[in-house]
């Protein structure tokens, strides 16, 4: 959608930026401390490049991610994706997944793409978009890099989501009863010329001399 969008606007806004301070994740340590979660994808590292396959110019599927050191007392998990450089007041919303059981440890590549509310079997919420689901990533042109920040929250027994989740609900219930906290940054950028070349034909490519 916003690879339509001239580069020169991308140039334009290159200062409009959501921030990092107003992710869900930087807000919770900002109000209080927690235990740390361990958040890992076998797609790309922390801070690492988010392969196209993920994004709007390649396939758009949602990436897998896995968690650890989950403490004793929560009881489930929550998870949402936002996007700290979003020109926007704040940061873009591209998923949100709830009451995932504190037994799972990881949701497969692909598990976010299903329509309605369940995908995959999880409780997914609205994204940007008011669409339950993933929301792949559609950086302007010319607007610089983009970090998307997959946060997943762990929750005590307690009160549950609404099955519409929205940010703002998503919010408030993990300010108030996150226990433990963790996020995993990938860095996606739009050029001016769309990719024609896949991320897996550059990984099978012998390296220029």
């Amino acid at each position: 959608m916003l690879e339509k969008l001239p580069e020169g606007l991308g140039h334009a806004l290159v200062n409009q930026r959501a921030g990092m301070e107003k992710i869900v994740y930087n807000q919770l340590h900002g109000k209080r401390e927690t235990a740390r979660l361990d958040v890992s994808s076998t797609a790309f590292g922390f801070n690492g490049r988010l392969p196209t396959r993920y994004t709007a110019d390649g396939e758009g599927m949602s990436p897998p991610l896995a968690w650890n050191d989950c403490p004793a007392d929560a009881a489930s998990l929550a998870i949402i994706v936002e996007d700290a450089d979003s020109p926007t007041p704040h940061p873009l919303v591209h998923a949100i997944v709830v009451d995932i059981p504190i037994q799972d440890r990881s949701i497969p590549e692909g598990a976010l793409n299903s329509q309605g509310p369940e995908s995959a079997g999880l409780e997914v919420g609205s994204n940007s978009f008011f669409e339950h689901g993933w929301l792949p990533p559609d950086p302007p042109p010319g607007h610089g890099e983009h970090r998307y920040v997959f946060q997943v929250f762990a929750l005590p027994a307690g009160a549950s989501f609404s099955k519409a989740v929205g940010r703002r609900e998503f919010i408030n219930m993990v300010l108030d009863r996150a226990v433990a906290a963790g996020c995993l940054i990938g860095i996606y950028e739009r050029s001016s010329r769309p990719e024609t070349v896949s991320d897996a034909a550059l990984a099978e490519s012998p390296s220029m001399a």
